[in-house]
């Protein structure tokens, strides 16, 4: 695994960006614009994939690495099932349903193996040694 000198080299949270970005744009045009509720949610749970991310690179342990990896994780899954409320409304069409669906699952899994990584790593962070 090639060196990790900055959250931003992670590349779970590079695809975490991408989809990020991609959220902001389907919730900034037509009825989404309207749903407040569902649109600042969304929003926020794809942002919290990202920056937990970053939040537990920072932290210099491994334990809490993993912990904040975890709660990135789940907020895969939250962000997942918005999109499910987001289809329902004819927010957004069943092809940008599929392919952000498909973006954030295949986050959570590199999140997920990221954090496998590390359980078996022998490398613990600064925090801990």
């Amino acid at each position: 695994m090639p060196s990790i000198e900055r959250f931003e080299d992670i590349e779970a949270w590079k695809r975490a960006r991408e989809v990020t970005k991609k959220i902001y744009q389907l919730s900034s045009s037509g009825d989404f614009t309207r749903d407040f509720g569902l649109k600042d949610q969304i929003r926020r749970s794809s942002v919290s994939v990202m920056s937990n991310i970053a939040e537990g690179f920072e932290r210099d342990g491994n334990r809490e690495f993993i912990n904040f990896l975890s709660i990135a994780k789940a907020s895969c899954g939250e962000a997942r099932s918005q999109l499910y409320v987001a289809l329902d409304q004819d927010f957004i069409t069943a092809e940008d349903f599929q392919c952000t669906y498909d973006h954030f699952d295949q986050t959570g899994r590199m999140i997920g193996g990221f954090m496998n990584y590390l359980r078996q790593s022998d490398l613990k962070g600064k925090k801990f040694t």
